[in-house]
């Protein structure tokens, strides 16, 4: 079994551990065990006593606090105050992604965001290679003119993974998205901030232990895997129930 991100150097942005789109399996062990440690027991300590006394951190409360919550985010949807915040770590490249961003976002997107259930938050995490960092640094740019979510769409599109994202490639994703300047587009995904931006979301991901995409927390909660559209409805409506408790 190869090893976590976590035990490698975390200050290295270009660290590229095994990672696979379709390991579900492997992103439900990374993500199970965190969600187990949010609900296991306390050890008790010799004499009943002083393991109690110890404060102890709550990882649930931790992974529900990545919500970022940002009102000028360009790489989230729905209303910054919404009860539910999903949180998305995604690769361009990969497949079940793709499927996710087809087949289950935008029904989410009509059911709860645009009745303020729901806040979906992006984060760009690529695990293929070249291609992968450059298409997201693609989707931050197209960010930067409010049309990541039109990029999003664009890239995601069947077969558009097939046809690769090279430099040319990208602008062409860009002009189908509507970016209006395309100039100012190939500067800002070439940029520092692009970079710095992907970096952020990277880091992000290493440290809670993400291991394959798509991977999702909702308030909180781990979801590996492009589930069923069952499974995020579930766990949207469980947290909006906690949520006005």
């Amino acid at each position: 079994m190869s090893p976590s991100p976590s035990s490698s150097s975390s200050s290295s942005s270009r660290r590229k551990p095994l990672l696979y789109c379709a390991g579900v399996a492997i992103a439900a062990v990374t993500l199970g065990i965190v969600s187990w440690q949010a609900t296991a027991p306390a050890e008790k300590g010799s004499g009943g006593s002083s393991a109690a006394a110890s404060p102890r951190t709550d990882p649930a409360a931790a992974l529900k606090a990545l919500a970022r919550r940002e009102p000028g985010d360009k790489l989230a949807v729905g209303r910054a105050d919404a009860p539910v915040v999903l949180i998305e770590y995604s690769d361009f490249k990969c497949g079940y992604c793709g499927k996710f961003a087809r087949d289950t976002e935008p029904a989410l997107v009509k059911k709860y965001v645009e009745n303020g259930t729901l806040r979906i938050e992006w984060r760009n995490f690529p695990i293929f290679g070249a291609d992968s960092e450059a298409a997201a640094k693609a989707a931050w740019a197209a960010g930067q003119q409010d049309r990541f979510e039109q990029f999003h769409a664009a890239a995601y599109a069947e077969g558009a993974k097939e046809k690769g994202f090279a430099g040319p490639r990208l602008v062409e994703l860009a002009q189908q998205a509507g970016v209006p300047d395309l100039e100012r587009f190939s500067a800002d995904m070439a940029g520092e901030q692009a970079a710095a931006a992907l970096k952020k979301d990277q880091d992000e991901g290493y440290r809670i232990g993400v291991t394959s995409t798509p991977s999702f927390l909702v308030n909180g909660k781990p979801i590996a895997g492009a589930q069923p559209l069952d499974a995020f409805t579930a766990a949207i409506a469980q947290a909006a129930a906690a949520a006005k408790q």
